[in-house]
Parts: C-alpha cells; sequence; structure tokens
C-alpha cells in the first residue's frame, strides 16, 4: 500500500530506506561532507549536553566532534542510537541541552513546525541549533519533481527552502548566524557561506544539493528596575533662593540688602 504524505511534511525514515542511503556511494559522501560541516562548529559549543535528533549519520558520526560532556542521538529508528522517539514529544527537560542536531529531521517529519517548537522548549537560553536540508532548488528535489529519484535517496522526503526555515526559526526568535551551501553533485562547487563577498560560485549557491544553517536562540536581556526616583520640580519663574536667604526672608521680613 503506498504511504501517503501528510500535507505538513514528509514521512517518517525506516530503517530500510535509511541503511539504503547509507550504502550508497552518493549517500555516504553526503554525509562525510555533513561530518566536516558540523566539526567546524560543533567544538566550540560548551556545556553539558549536544542532542542530535533524528536518524541520519552512522550513530553518533555526525556529532562525534562535540566539545560538550556529553552527546547523544535520539532517533526515528533503532540503529545506534541512544533512544529512540517521536521527535515531536521529546522525553528530555525543558532549557536542558546546550545545542541540537536536526540532520534532515524537518524533511521526514510530519509536522516540522512541531519538532522545531520541541527543540524550542529544551534548548536552554544560550542554545544553538543546526539544520541540515536539502535544497528545494537543488538537484535531488528536482529529480523528485520530475519522477526520477534515485533509487537510493530516502523516499517521502519534503524540501524546504532556506528561506521557509529562516523564517519558522525567527518566529520562535531564533537568530540566524550563517548559512553554509554544499553539495557532491551538481553544480560541483566548493562549500559557500551565504553572505560572503561575491564570487561566481555565488550565482550558482542555490542550486546547491544541501545546506547548514546555524542558528542561535534569541533570549531578551532581563533588566531589574529600580524604585523611580521623583523628578526634582524646577520653579517656574526665577531661580530659587538658597535655604539661608530664605530664613533670613521669613526672619527679617525683608530680602537681602
Amino acid at each position: 500500500m503506498a504511504h501517503r504524505r501528510h500535507p505538513l511534511g514528509g514521512r517518517p525514515l525506516d530503517r530500510y530506506a535509511l541503511e539504503l542511503w547509507r550504502r550508497s556511494p552518493r549517500g555516504r559522501r553526503v554525509l562525510d561532507l555533513e561530518c566536516l560541516e558540523l566539526a567546524r562548529y560543533l567544538p566550540d559549543v560548551f556545556g553539558r549536553h549536544v542532542l542530535q535528533v533524528g536518524s541520519w549519520g552512522v550513530a553518533d558520526s555526525l556529532i562525534a566532534t562535540a566539545g560538550t560532556l556529553h552527546y547523544g542521538v535520539i532517533g526515528t529508528v533503532a540503529d545506534g542510537v541512544s533512544a529512540v522517539a517521536d521527535p515531536q514529544r521529546l522525553p528530555i527537560l525543558s532549557k536542558s541541552v546546550d545545542a541540537v542536531v536536526l540532520p534532515h529531521t524537518l524533511e521526514f517529519s510530519r509536522s516540522p513546525h512541531h519538532v522545531l517548537r520541541e527543540v524550542d522548549r529544551i534548548l536552554n537560553d544560550r542554545g544553538r541549533l543546526f539544520v541540515l536540508g536539502f535544497s528545494a532548488w537543488g538537484t535531488w528535489a528536482w529529480r523528485a519533481r520530475l519522477g526520477i529519484g534515485n533509487r537510493a535517496f530516502p523516499p517521502g522526503g519534503r524540501f524546504f527552502s532556506v528561506g521557509r526555515v529562516a523564517d519558522w526559526l525567527e518566529l520562535l526568535d531564533f537568530e540566524i548566524a550563517e548559512v553554509r551551501r554544499f553539495g557532491v553533485g551538481f553544480p560541483w562547487m566548493t562549500t559557500h557561506t551565504v553572505g560572503e563577498a561575491w564570487s561566481p560560485a555565488s550565482l550558482v549557491s542555490p542550486l546547491a544539493e544541501a545546506y547548514l544553517i546555524v542558528a542561535r536562540k534569541r533570549v531578551l536581556p532581563m533588566n531589574f528596575v529600580g524604585r523611580v526616583q521623583r523628578a526634582q520640580v524646577r520653579p517656574l519663574v526665577g531661580i530659587g533662593l538658597p535655604a539661608a536667604q530664605r530664613d533670613a526672608i521669613d526672619g527679617n521680613g525683608e530680602g537681602p540688602g
């Protein structure tokens, strides 16, 4: 029986589809690139916990470079992960995680909005978020539209543009720190950071296969307002007299000579 795609997202990955992708030459090359991209940032994440939400790489290979005391994987497939859970209902305490990695989790989730809300809930006030995705204008997306998808590519995914994911994160008060575009297929360019000085790669970077969005929680500082001092009343006309001169007027009945 054919699986019906949920209107808000893709079909969750199963173990067979994931293993087929991992063993394919293209899949291994993409995973290697994603490990390298995450290795640019994860060693600089300090704290206690880095959490990968979603099954994608081999065991914890994507987050193995994390600089925190602990890291783990909550997957959707029981295959070398710390636990299996629904990304929309994570068994994690609120504000207890320093960084979250979402490796194509939104694309294979029935409700990506709920996944992001859960991530927002478990991240602490200094939390960082890393979202890996396939471009809506990249090779895989076009092959899917034309009905010529690769056998090894996991079926049932939905492709979201960088702009769309960024809009969702903005609504949750995340600040986009950096966007990286990369891929192993067309247009065969080196990894490009969005916002860098113009180069020929800038023209074709939206067509790159995959991207990495680096975001951080935007927490407004809390200002404790003390007791408001009463404003001094200034005289409406002239200049007020010193206290000694006022006493002299009251005692003598006349002003200063």
